[in-house]
């Protein structure tokens, strides 16, 4: 087994090193805005759409936990912080004693819509729109590739 790093190339690492602050930036961004305007945080937000876009409002925590990209800890605490808001609510799973749903009440709903267009609006100054049709296109596949990796079963050698 090699145990030398395959070191980063200059061009690997500006890539690697561009992904952190950019990602870091127009998240302060978003949220800042989010935050100053609608009294979200970019989480919050990310938690109400996510919930939002289910039939009924409602998504079991642990299939939340995984859309997010959360631990089980980390999405606890804040949906424990959501509901105490109002903007959230935790019911049991009739079929699984063990499991949660967390449901999007009115309150959640109203400030989800009352966010969504000046966010959006947010979104497509900050990146959409600064960015070519072939540009998206291809950061699309490169998540997509990513997180698929991510999303298997692989172990490093």
């Amino acid at each position: 087994m090699d145990t030398e790093p395959r070191w980063l190339t200059a061009e690997e690492g500006e890539a690697w090193a561009g992904l952190q602050v950019m990602q870091g930036v127009l998240m302060g961004r978003l949220s800042r805005e989010l935050s100053s305007t609608r009294g979200l945080s970019i989480q919050d937000y990310g938690v109400l759409a996510t919930v939002s876009e289910t039939a009924d409002g409602r998504l079991r925590a642990f299939e939340l936990g995984r859309l997010m990209g959360w631990e089980k800890s980390r999405l606890s605490h804040h949906i424990a912080r959501m509901e105490e808001r109002g903007l959230l609510r935790r019911e049991r799973c009739p079929s699984d004693a063990r499991g949660l749903f967390v449901v999007l009440t009115d309150e959640g709903r109203s400030a989800l819509e009352e966010a969504a267009p000046s966010h959006v609006r947010s979104v497509r100054r900050w990146f959409v729109d600064r960015l070519t049709p072939a540009q998206l296109s291809t950061l699309a596949d490169i998540a997509h590739t990513v997180l698929e990796g991510l999303a298997g079963d692989c172990q490093e050698p």
